[in-house]
């Protein structure tokens, strides 16, 4: 999980791309009977993980995800999907690298999106959305050749929740509200520390690379263990603008969290 000492300010909506090994990008195991566990079973029973463009083959890529989840071929690419998703934490989508292009995905805890409403579209039309993106959207092309050049990366993206779920489709579940309380402390605890690490997987023979999306969620109490981390936390928080607030659902939790995080000791 991302230690918010790592974090920087200002708070800026950028790529923030770092080169790894293979190694690195190893696909973490699922513990049975996790509570993510369950939840990707409940999203992949109902039929709702993988969506596609008509007549798309992710044979190769579904390959490339089984080898860094060392789990062996068996069955139909369907079904090997369906194994992988419950076989490791992370979901993942296919970025063509020739069309820039996402025509495949397999996820079961989006953080308020709707894979449906993103299979098939470029980077670009996918980010359009995010708030202060400017950057970002220029960026886009040399994105999509820098992922799909046969190299490994990985970035970090975090944000606070009031829901512990990690599925948060925004049609199977409405957003959760923030506590109305007027107390710091008591806010805090009810605040989840919510991160992503994604990285970009080559699929090799082709111009293809696997983005897999490790989720994790944790009580923002047990997180900020520190006064270093309630600095870093409370310096890039307190410089997002009211764009990105909004943007993530933080306009009304930024005040009470920034006071909790000045008393911490």
């Amino acid at each position: 999980m991302l230690d918010p000492r790592e974090l920087t300010a200002p708070f800026r909506m950028q790529p923030g791309l770092r080169r790894v090994t293979a190694q690195d990008c190893r696909l973490t195991p699922l513990v049975s009977g996790s509570g993510l566990h369950a939840e990707k079973q409940r999203v992949i029973q109902a039929g709702e993980a993988v969506v596609s463009i008509p007549g798309f083959d992710p044979e190769f890529a579904i390959k490339t995800i089984a080898t860094y989840a060392d789990l062996a071929r068996a069955g139909g690419e369907f079904d090997l999907a369906t194994r992988l998703a419950l076989a490791v934490q992370e979901d993942w989508a296919i970025l063509d690298g020739t069309t820039g292009t996402v025509p495949w995905m397999c996820v079961c805890v989006p953080s308020h999106w709707a894979p449906e409403d993103k299979v098939g579209r470029t980077l670009a039309a996918i980010h359009a959305p995010v708030a202060d993106g400017t950057a970002l959207q220029a960026a886009q092309a040399h994105l999509v050749r820098l992922v799909t050049s046969g190299e490994h990366w990985e970035r970090h993206v975090w944000t606070l929740t009031p829901s512990p779920r990690f599925d948060q489709h925004p049609r199977r579940w409405p957003r959760t509200p923030w506590p109305a309380t007027p107390d710091a402390q008591a806010f805090a605890q009810s605040c989840h520390w919510r991160t992503e690490r994604q990285t970009f997987i080559p699929v090799p023979g082709t111009s293809q690379a696997v983005f897999a999306i490790r989720v994790e969620v944790a009580p923002l109490t047990c997180v900020i263990s520190s006064p270093d981390q309630a600095r870093a936390l409370h310096a890039s928080l307190a410089s997002m603008t009211e764009a990105v607030l909004s943007y993530k659902n933080l306009l009304e939790a930024r005040a009470p969290l920034l006071r909790w995080l000045d008393s911490v000791k």
